[in-house]
Parts: C-alpha cells; structure tokens; sequence
C-alpha cells in the first residue's frame, strides 16, 4: 500500500479500497442478557426474508478528509432475484464515486467473481484515463480496512437487533454508517 500512495500522490488520485458484505432481517448472533432461566427468544423472518447488500468505498487521500461512499440495494426475496452485487452495480458505484470525488480513483478490491467480469473490465479499460484497479490477494482481510467496518457493523450495531421491518434495518445501517 505504501507503494500504492505514492503513486496516488503522484498522479493526484484517491485510493479507494473497496468490500461487500450483506445483511438479512436474522440478526448476527452476539451475546444476550437475561434473567437466568429465561432464555430470550426473539421471532425473525424465514427462509425468503428481504436481504441488503452493502457495499462500501473507504477513499482517502492525502491533504484531504477521508470519505465514506456506499451503495444498499434491496433484494425482497423474488424468485430469480440476485441477492448480491452484480457487475453493473460495482460500475455504477465506481462512476459514482468518480462524480463524488472529482478527481482519479486508484481502486483497491479483492477478487470477487463481480469484480473480474467481462463488462467490468470493459468499464476499467474504457476509463483508464481516470481509475486503475489494484487486487488484494485472494484472502486477506487483515489488509482491507473495509473489512473492519462491516466487523464493527455486524458485532458492535447489528448483533441481536430484532428489526421491526426492512425500513427500520436500512435505517440502522445508514446511521451506523
């Protein structure tokens, strides 16, 4: 990474380090309190419950305050729906990010099968003149830093919440955030 500044100082550029995770109406487990003896049960959706894909951009760069760009798509649960990220939503997050940022972007990600499709890499190829793409090796979350904001998400904000409804969990993702 040390490597990676300067040469993002050098061209004047945002490193963008960049992760997925998703989140259903089943809560993480964590620990509970309760009176000994009463064990806490909580009632939660089933089987086809509506699910968020997370996907974050930690941007930094130097002489400027770090910036935090995401995207929470919604999958209600449909038969033949994606429950994750497709290769035209990590462009749109790129572009996004692109007009956000108002400058180059030097994206950090791992190697999801998303991030290595065809479309993808037409998208990177046609805009080179403002974002490159760097990989992580294919596991390595000690390196991404993204990686420790959905652990504090998913340990510190979600564990045991019991959301009332989908609205009521992006609303809590969205303040945690």
């Amino acid at each position: 990474m040390a490597g990676g500044r300067t040469t993002a100082a050098a061209r004047g550029a945002w490193i963008c380090l960049l992760d997925e995770t998703g989140q259903g109406l089943r809560p993480p487990k964590g620990r509970t309190r309760s009176r000994r003896g009463h064990t806490p049960i909580v009632t939660v959706a089933g089987r086809r419950s509506p699910r968020i894909s997370i996907a974050g951009m930690v941007c930094v760069r130097p002489g400027r305050r770090p910036r935090l760009i995401y995207r929470l798509p919604v999958h209600r649960g449909r038969r033949g729906e994606r429950k994750s990220f497709v290769a035209r939503d990590f462009i749109r997050l790129l572009t996004a990010a692109y007009h956000q940022l108002d400058g180059k972007i030097m994206v950090v990600w791992d190697n999801l099968p998303g991030h290595h499709a065809h479309v993808v890499g037409e998208f990177i190829d046609s805009h080179a003149d403002w974002l490159s793409v760097y990989w992580l090796p294919s596991y390595a979350p000690e390196i991404n830093p993204v990686e420790g904001l959905w652990a504090h998400l998913k340990t510190d904000v979600l564990a045991n919440l019991a959301a009332r409804g989908l609205d009521h969990l992006i609303r809590v993702i969205k303040t945690a955030l």
